[in-house]
């Protein structure tokens, strides 16, 4: 083990007097090698907390730029760094909380080429992700390689934690053995989320990741902890190894990393329908000059479209599209909208595969771009 100097010995001394960390504690955080996947909501206090209680190295993989509607919530970028590539915001961040810290980036997606390689130089891997294709990866990546998951995720007022794969202690797949269908759970940028929430949950991955690195202390491992930030309120609920899971189990059919967008259905049977798109631009042109022509049609939730709507729109809500296609009239060009363009465009698949035959049109980038380039009646959020 590395020992600690003066300067260190200083400024962990609030640790090295407690008896369950002492010096042989912190020597241990020091030596640890700490791999957190996304410096977002959750990756944010995870990364401040561990720099700040001395965790030797960190890695950190995230391949997004600071944008400003993080800021609610990502606390470790701040508004000058706009723009920057997350990896390096974090990095300095981490540098000024601790300069004792080793930073590891990697500024580019996981995928299933690159995950064994990463993740194996780590001895603990904390799980900040936003999506199924990236947890279901983790997870098999971190039973391959026999590295404990310190999971995480967040929804509007509401949060889950948990520890996976440690001392034969169930994975995410004996938990969730298979995704929600594409498109059911919308994700924090479609549904919004409590910005104090990533905090509180990220801090409770730090505490685990810091116990595992110190093997000691009672773990979430068979254990998943709720969280409800409205109602203040935690509850429990025990886990069970999988006898059967498809990875962890006694019979294991998944013995290597699998394409996890087609496991996901983000490969889904109507992918490959061909979807037209429409900009900003080009939308506000026939709203001014022809817009007996057009029906917008709205597909976004009713809170989201309390952020502003655009003029001459209706609104469908995603899920009943296809129920209400006889409320579009097939002699107009109907454009569909969300937030980024993603919900309208499966939408459009959903109705040309149930038969719709009017010309349907996606508005490219969804409402972000018609308040980015246009700017009028709706914001970017």
């Amino acid at each position: 083990m590395r020992e600690l100097t003066i300067e260190e010995l200083t400024r962990y001394s609030r640790h090295l007097i407690l008896p369950e960390v002492g010096l042989e504690g912190q020597m241990r955080l020091k030596g640890g090698r700490v791999l957190v996947i996304g410096a977002g909501g959750l990756g944010s206090p995870v990364l401040l907390y561990l720099a700040a209680a001395g965790v030797g190295t960190l890695g950190i993989v995230d391949f997004d730029l600071v944008d400003e509607t993080n800021l609610q919530r990502q606390i470790i970028h701040g508004t000058r760094d706009l723009l920057r590539p997350k990896v390096a915001s974090a990095r300095d961040r981490i540098n000024e909380i601790n300069p004792h810290v080793e930073v590891v980036t990697y500024s580019s997606r996981l995928d299933s080429e690159t995950a064994l390689n990463i993740i194996g130089d780590f001895d603990v891997v904390v799980d900040g992700t936003d999506n199924y294709v990236t947890r279901y990866l983790v997870n098999d990546a971190c039973v391959l390689l026999g590295k404990p998951n310190v999971y995480g995720s967040i929804f509007r007022f509401e949060g889950q934690a948990s520890v996976f794969n440690y001392k034969g202690s169930a994975c995410y797949r004996c938990l969730y053995p298979s995704p929600p269908p594409p498109g059911l759970v919308p994700s924090c940028s479609e549904a919004g989320v409590l910005g104090i929430l990533p905090g509180i949950i990220g801090c409770i991955q730090a505490n685990e990741a810091v116990k595992i690195l110190l093997n000691d202390g009672d773990t979430l491992a068979g254990r998943l902890l709720f969280f409800d930030a409205w109602k203040l309120k935690f509850r429990e609920l025990k886990l069970q190894k999988d006898k059967a899971c498809p990875i962890c189990g006694e019979h294991p059919t998944i013995t290597k990393l699998i394409d996890y967008e087609e496991f996901c259905g983000l490969h889904n049977k109507n992918s490959d329908v061909p979807v037209e798109s429409i900009t900003a631009v080009e939308l506000k042109d026939i709203i001014d000059n022809s817009p007996e022509t057009l029906e917008i049609i709205d597909i976004r939730e009713p809170h989201e479209i309390a952020m502003g709507m655009l003029p001459r729109s209706k609104a469908i809500p995603f899920g009943q599209v296809v129920r209400r296609k006889n409320e579009l009239d097939p002699n107009l060009l109907n454009v569909f909208i969300c937030k980024i363009g993603t919900r309208s465009e499966q939408a459009i698949r959903d109705l040309k595969e149930s038969g719709f035959d009017g010309r349907l049109l996606n508005l490219k980038d969804g409402t972000n771009a018609w308040a980015r380039d246009i700017g009028e009646g709706i914001v970017i959020y």
